[in-house]
């Protein structure tokens, strides 16, 4: 599977693992090529806590994935949540030798760097340094500073981290399992790839992807993710509640949620019951679905009480702050019945299910387009970008890294040949590419290291 126009997403999920090939098609959609699911036995909460049974699911999930597309998998990306996940607001500087010489990505890359060497609490690791804006000489709300003239080059990050042990166990299954670690993503900014539309990370949104063991957001606002934070809470525990309070098993529990549950009691009405067959020739149990739903929702305002907390504290109520778009969700738990409706009542926001289908290739079946499938497309999708990426580069070497002559002759014609607009966006592309390469590569090493 050498194909630089296939990518392969895993989506390491508290109760299911997913496996997903996909391609992009004439048309710049993505195709599904093949897909594999397995339970998840070996994840609690989004933090691997049994290393054996995680691999077998993935090579379970895998396998799926291979017979269903008649391809061989050998490489991954690989999306990472869990409650060890936590992020912080950081302003950094560096003052630049010469002031009278343009900002280049160099500077860039030297701030970010600066960023990395933070103290963390012990055993915890950066993940991601994602610059916010930046401040060239005390000018503040500057996005692109590349080109730029200034001494001093100032910027607000937002800093993921997450806890080494946690993030090396992902590692250390996905090659027992036989697999490659191309590259590893936060779980939220993979499923905002693929069900939000730049014109909502713009306005300001806030996605909420609520998995089987924990319920991640990220919020966006001019087109920069502003704040991402990962609740200890998901399906499972709605599951849970259901089983205690109904006294029943987890099967019949989850079987109840999905086929009768819903978020809002008031739709059921006293009347309406539904039998479940008792354990080993017991009698069968009555279940009022009035007060299944009263057990759901409960957990489910609990949830989203503290999601809100959330989008509070990164000031949502400030005008500057304002999230037009409102709320995203997705994840399985937006399959829930009247979720959306019970979300809009509490936080007074405007809020829509997120499907993946708006990248996806007409012909993609139904299965695929569920919002539980939204972290596993937009690991695809943020891999075949960053592939398309890197052979444009191969292709059109550019910028001012030690080239040999003859690519030192292919910028210069470039640079009298354009007018220099389109050499910008080329080098916004090519800074942030290059900084995620140089952290996936100091991924690996410290993975590497860590056997």
């Amino acid at each position: 599977m050498e194909n630089d126009n296939i990518a392969v997403g895993l989506d390491i999920g508290t109760t299911k693992i997913v496996a997903m090939i996909g391609r992009k098609n004439d048309y710049g959609k993505m195709e599904v090529l093949g897909i594999g699911k397995a339970k998840s036995l070996g994840v609690h909460r989004g933090v691997v806590n049994n290393i054996t049974q995680t691999i077998q699911s993935i090579q379970q999930a895998v396998q799926d994935a291979e017979t269903s597309s008649g391809m061989k998998i050998k490489e991954v990306v690989v999306g990472i949540a869990g409650q060890h996940i936590r992020s912080l607001q950081h302003s950094d500087y560096i003052t630049r030798s010469n002031g009278e010489d343009v900002i280049k990505e160099e500077d860039i890359d030297r701030l970010c760097n600066q960023v990395h060497k933070l103290v963390m609490l012990p055993g915890e690791e950066i993940l991601h340094v994602l610059p916010q804006d930046f401040k060239v000489d005390g000018q503040g709300e500057i996005k692109e500073p590349i080109g730029m003239y200034g001494a001093r080059l100032e910027a607000n990050f937002h800093v993921v981290v997450g806890q080494v042990s946690s993030i090396r166990n992902v590692g250390r299954c996905i090659k027992s399992a036989g697999l490659e670690l191309s590259a590893i993503t936060l779980e939220p900014l993979a499923s905002a790839k693929a069900v939000l539309s730049q014109e909502e990370k713009e306005a300001g949104v806030a996605l909420i992807d609520i998995g089987g063991g924990t319920t991640d957001l990220a919020i966006f606002k001019d087109g920069i993710i502003r704040h991402t934070a990962v609740i200890p809470f998901g399906g499972n525990v709605i599951t849970d509640d259901i089983k205690e309070g109904c006294s029943i098993i987890e099967k019949q529990a989850e079987l109840l949620k999905i086929k009768f549950g819903s978020a809002w009691p008031g739709e059921n009405k006293d009347n309406e019951i539904v039998s479940i067959p008792g354990l080993r020739g017991r009698e069968p149990k009555e279940i009022s679905l009035k007060n299944l739903s009263k057990i759901i929702h409960a957990r489910v305002i609990e949830i989203v009480e503290q999601v809100y907390m959330e989008i509070k504290n990164y000031g949502h109520e400030d005008p500057k702050k304002k999230l037009i778009a409102g709320i995203v969700l997705t994840g399985g738990g937006a399959q829930l019945q009247h979720i959306k409706q019970l979300v809009e009542y509490i936080t007074g926001m405007d809020t829509r299910i997120g499907y993946p289908n708006e990248h996806l290739a007409g012909d993609s079946d139904a299965e695929t387009t569920s919002p539980m499938y939204a972290t596993a497309v937009g690991l695809v999708l943020n891999s075949l970008e960053s592939k398309e990426k890197s052979s444009l580069m191969k292709r059109f070497p550019n910028g001012e890294e030690s080239q040999d002559d003859e690519e030192k002759a292919v910028a210069t014609e470039a640079k009298e040949d354009d007018d220099g607009a389109e050499e910008e966006t080329t080098k916004e592309k090519k800074s942030s590419k290059r900084f995620f390469d140089k952290w996936a590569e100091r991924f690996k090493e410290f993975l590497d290291n860590a056997e």
